[in-house]
């Protein structure tokens, strides 16, 4: 059976990344990778990391282009591979612009798409924009929706989808996690070695301009507060994020702006944390696994299981209300103690050989019948 895996985004190389190298080990696939590069150079640094090589390449990036222009670039590109490829099932992940396209174009050509973290909704058309429709969108094009969480089953279940074509699988975001976790990685930077670590990400587009303004400003109130804290910021590239955040922050010695991190330096900067400010979805699932708390930096969240279990809190983008979430965590061992879970919310490291054995069986009872 031909499958094509696509993915554009540094978090869906992730993502994609370990279910990739499980279908190459199984004899019943013939397994293409599509890479549109809707991020370029975070994308190649992923499939670098996990030797993996893609097929096809539609090296979509340009500057400032729009949704629609990127949409249309992705829409011709992909039916493009799949006429000269003709596969029997395409597997995409997330909630992409690249990850809708896909979808779409395997509908038109009537050919069967896996949605990999399948089911995942903050209930507000436009937060996160264009995620949220692109990922219901792309949920109603699916045959099969691997649900990383029975929460996730559920929201699909609501939405009228089958439940037999529901599979919940845990995260394979885990599975990349935890083979990255063992190795012994310098993060890139350094930090005095009783410095407590404050890890922040933010590079989503409805924090844009006054929200990201006002998580400066947090940070600025919060490093003077404490003396014993150290801020890292890796700066996302795009002129919105790295104007503002050089702007605010670039004169303090205890707050580091850096480059984006490589997936494996990432990985080891959450290890050396001591809590995360973030607004992705991907830190909302790998710090829990690594026993770190995440304030998320957005007025809802996607990411339900982790904050039911207290892995998370909302801090939302008001100035005040993060330094009050943050000072509590700095000041009350318990309350941070209280955001530690024993467990993942997110699986075991074991998804992609769920998702692989799923798709074996729905292709031996396309043979059978």
């Amino acid at each position: 059976m031909k499958i094509l895996c696509v993915a554009g985004t540094r978090p869906e190389a992730i993502k994609m990344a370990p279910v990739i190298k499980a279908l190459q080990k199984n004899a019943m696939f013939e397994v293409r990778v599509l890479a549109t590069a809707q991020h370029r150079h975070l994308l190649d640094q992923v499939f670098n990391i996990f030797e993996i090589k893609y097929d096809y390449d539609l090296d979509v990036m340009t500057p400032n282009q729009t949704l629609p222009e990127l949409t249309a670039k992705l829409m011709t590109g992909i039916d493009a591979v799949l006429e000269n490829f003709k596969p029997d099932m395409v597997v995409a992940q997330g909630d992409t612009t690249t990850v809708f396209t896909a979808a779409l174009a395997a509908f038109y050509r009537q050919i069967p798409f896996a949605h990999v973290e399948a089911g995942l909704r903050s209930n507000d058309l436009y937060s996160p924009f264009p995620e949220e429709g692109n990922r219901i969108l792309a949920g109603h094009l699916s045959t099969l929706h691997f649900a990383p969480t029975a929460m996730a089953k559920e929201n699909l279940l609501r939405e009228g989808i089958s439940d037999e074509k529901i599979i919940v699988t845990g995260n394979t975001v885990i599975d990349a996690l935890l083979q990255t976790a063992a190795l012994d990685v310098d993060p890139g930077f350094t930090i005095p070695e009783n410095a407590r670590l404050v890890l922040v990400t933010s590079h989503r587009r409805e924090n844009f301009g006054e929200p990201l303004i006002n998580i400066c400003n947090a940070l600025r109130t919060l490093i003077n507060k404490y003396e014993d804290i150290c801020v890292v910021f890796p700066v996302h590239p795009n002129p919105h994020v790295r104007d503002t955040v050089y702007g605010i922050l670039s004169e303090n010695e205890r707050i580091k702006l850096v480059n984006p991190l490589g997936y494996e330096q990432f990985v080891a900067a959450m290890k050396r944390s001591y809590l995360i400010l973030s607004d992705s979805g991907g830190v909302q699932e790998e710090a829990p696994a690594l026993g770190k708390p995440v304030l998320v930096l957005r007025q809802e969240t996607e990411r339900m299981a982790a904050l039911a279990v207290g892995a998370t809190k909302l801090a939302g983008t008001d100035e005040q209300n993060i330094v009050n979430e943050v000072s509590r965590l700095l000041d009350d061992k318990k309350a941070w103690d209280s955001m530690v879970v024993s467990s993942s919310p997110y699986g075991d490291g074991h998804a992609s050989d769920i998702i692989v054995s799923a798709l074996v069986e729905f292709f031996k009872n396309r043979i059978s019948d």
